[in-house]
């Protein structure tokens, strides 16, 4: 079995699916003769042509609301934005036409689109491309939020997403992209929308995290009995497999690189909370990015949660 990193592994989805379905096709800015601007897509136009792997302008709601349309009279578009912090302009495509289009047809038409968009800090982009705004997507019904944190998951993750008849925000840490490399199937394998898996086993501390803040977490929690899980899908996100953790430990540290306010992790505590109270032994403990614009590349390393931090968290929850 072959080991591959995240490009590697977005790359043999996009071109298995291509292969199988014809109705799959390809549109953003770049994907086609430059492969994309992390080359996800390289090799994709040569073998399926120019009408199926498209080349658009630089027009994100253009390219979503194209997208659209191709989903709503039966294609099945994989749309693909440069960097996260561009999706802003397809904000108004994405929240009122794809997320409603089956309620407001009552049913007769679906949305069987992925928007792919890289997210996040580590790789030292310029100013607007660092961004980690999925709790934006996960407030809008009728849209799920995927993001994968390694590469097994992420072929099996998007070719799900390919195949859901619901529109699905596709985010890939772009700081994960080439970082880690693990076996890869090749052939067909899906990974179900809305599961979380655990990924390591505690009795003590549950551990949320995801995209590249996982592979952090993993290495804050040694030495602490810990119990580790990947949402994977965060919109619809796996209530019974976080509450079963909770109930476990009773103690909770939910780790992500989005802002502090508003951030997805505010949801997961309101969850816990509810659902989870008598379990818990102490606070519901946050470890985020700031409430502030992400700096630019010499600040970066600083915005971003780190090991020390997380193990703060951790040393402070395990005093209850």
């Amino acid at each position: 079995m072959p080991k591959m990193n995240m490009v590697q592994a977005i790359n043999l989805a996009l071109k298995e699916e291509m292969g199988q379905d014809p109705d799959v096709v390809l549109l953003g800015e770049d994907v086609g003769k430059n492969g994309g601007v992390f080359r996800v897509t390289e090799g994709l136009q040569p073998l399926f042509g120019p009408e199926r792997v498209m080349d658009t302008p630089l027009a994100e709601s253009g390219i979503v609301g194209t997208a659209i349309g191709m989903a709503a009279y039966g294609l099945k578009p994989v749309a693909e934005i440069q960097f996260m912090g561009f999706i802003y302009p397809a904000i108004d495509q994405i929240f009122s036409h794809a997320a409603r289009i089956r309620s407001r047809s009552r049913g007769r038409f679906t949305c069987p689109l992925v928007v792919r968009a890289p997210y996040g800090v580590g790789i030292k982009s310029p100013e607007l491309h660092s961004e980690s705004s999925e709790a934006l997507f996960c407030h809008m019904p009728g849209i799920k939020v995927v993001v994968p944190s390694s590469p097994y998951a992420a072929k099996g993750l998007l070719i799900s997403s390919i195949r859901d008849p619901d529109p699905v925000i596709f985010l890939e840490s772009s700081r994960l992209y080439r970082l880690i490399k693990e076996e890869v199937p090749e052939g067909e394998y899906t990974l179900p929308l809305g599961k979380a898996r655990v990924v390591q086993e505690g009795k003590e501390i549950t551990v949320i995290a995801w995209g590249s803040m996982l592979h952090k977490a993993l290495q804050a929690v040694d030495g602490y009995n810990a119990e580790v899980i990947d949402p994977m899908t965060l919109h619809p996100f796996d209530e019974e497999t976080i509450l079963s953790s909770v109930r476990k430990t009773g103690r909770v540290v939910i780790i992500h690189e989005a802002p502090k306010t508003g951030g997805f992790g505010a949801e997961l505590s309101a969850t816990i909370a509810e659902d989870a109270m008598l379990y818990l032994k102490g606070p519901i403990l946050r470890v985020t990015g700031y409430d502030a614009v992400i700096p630019l590349a010499r600040l970066e390393d600083s915005y971003m949660p780190s090991v020390e931090r997380m193990r703060r968290a951790f040393d402070e929850i395990l005093k209850y």
